[in-house]
């Protein structure tokens, strides 16, 4: 590792977020991921890339509390708050401890507004009980009218003020996958992870993607945690890199220092050429990516969702 990509990590473990420490998560004899360590600072945002198959949603399953690895700790650590293990605790605890996500699919309420879909993520801070909320007693009053003033602003941020009282499944992709990081960001999570948010994404949707993304991180204030498979959009974005392959973590640094790792190289393009030439630099519309397996469904619609890797 380059002088540059130590003093990165350095930083980044100085006032570290989230720290992965050495994880292997089997299924069977299955290895989806293999000793994995990373440590993430707080505000930075940092990326997860990989061909498919390399362990990438895995891993974010592993941090959210959906997967158990069989080795390793996770551990998070609040701004205001001890550290705490992650590993071993349901995914509704693990984002009542301030950590968030979106996937690779839509996962939205269909037949729910916008507006509604938010809510739901607001309401999840809420403290007052069922049968507080059933008699209606000066509490839910007031968590419901804080409520509904922070679902207007978060949709305000994501820019679907205007959209609100519309139905989920008949929003365009884009506002799609905007209202998800709305919702998520209702929950108040100090970590978002974010799986894929550009996938099936046109060009000027992954560019108000993009921004959406850096106004979290400097007007919000929170981490992001980012699996992306379009280079542009991660290099545009990504403070560091981190790169999977075969459940391994084969390279981390700056974005220009991973561009040029021959190790990346190789597991996205093969070895170099016998001319020794790389990849092209990631442009905007420059997709670095493996090919998608054959059993990879594809799904129809305006969703346009990327097939979910394990």
């Amino acid at each position: 590792m380059s002088a540059t990509a130590l003093s990165a990590t350095a930083t980044a473990q100085a006032d570290a977020i989230i720290v992965v420490d050495h994880v292997t998560l089997r299924f069977g004899g299955v290895t989806s991921l293999l000793d994995v360590s990373l440590v993430q600072g707080r505000h930075e945002i940092l990326s997860v890339i990989g061909p498919n198959g390399a362990g990438k949603t895995s891993l974010f399953n592993c941090v959210t509390g959906v997967y158990v690895p069989q080795v390793g700790s996770i551990t998070f650590r609040p701004e205001n708050a001890h550290p705490v293990a992650v590993v071993g605790r349901k995914p509704h605890r693990v984002n009542r401890l301030g950590i968030a996500r979106t996937f690779q699919s839509s996962r939205l309420f269909n037949a729910l507004t916008a507006f509604e879909n938010v809510k739901v993520g607001v309401e999840s801070r809420f403290h007052t009980g069922p049968l507080g909320a059933m008699l209606h007693v000066p509490r839910a009053r007031h968590e419901e009218r804080r409520g509904n003033d922070r679902t207007r602003e978060l949709l305000e941020f994501v820019g679907l003020r205007d959209r609100a009282d519309e139905v989920a499944s008949g929003l365009p992709y884009g506002d799609r996958r905007r209202l998800e990081i709305a919702r998520a960001l209702g929950t108040s999570p100090e970590l978002l992870l974010l799986d894929e948010p550009a996938a099936g994404a046109n060009p000027a949707e992954k560019a108000e993607l993009s921004s959406l993304i850096e106004r979290v991180r400097s007007e919000i204030g929170i981490t992001v945690l980012l699996i992306e498979h379009d280079m542009g959009v991660v290099m545009s974005l990504a403070d560091r890199i981190v790169v999977l392959n075969f459940g391994e973590v084969i390279a981390e640094g700056t974005p220009s220092q991973v561009q040029r790792d021959p190790a990346v190289v190789e597991a996205y393009l093969g070895t170099v050429d016998e001319n020794g030439h790389e990849p092209p630099a990631g442009g905007s519309d420059h997709r670095v990516v493996a090919p998608t397996p054959p059993e990879a469904s594809a799904q129809s619609g305006d969703d346009r969702p990327s097939s979910e890797e394990r």
